[in-house]
């Protein structure tokens, strides 16, 4: 049951950022290595995408160490 005066913590919103950047680049990465009929390399939309799910690990991981502040 959520209670009503739930806040989103900086450390909350900061570790749900760089697992989902992290999920983003390890499902990346996997399509690339399971070449999924194409083919190999990365492409541009590829590499936007890695740029992409790395700036939010990166921002995440700039978020945790704020604490228990409201986000």
């Amino acid at each position: 049951m959520w209670r009503s005066d739930f806040t989103l913590s900086k450390w909350l919103l900061g570790t749900l950022l760089v697992i989902l950047g992290l999920l983003a680049v390890g499902g990346i990465i996997a399509v690339d290595l399971l070449d999924a009929g194409r083919e190999g390399g990365f492409g541009p939309a590829q590499q936007l995408a890695l740029v992409v799910s790395t700036g939010l690990v990166l921002l995440g991981a700039t978020l945790i160490p704020l604490g228990n502040d409201p986000a």
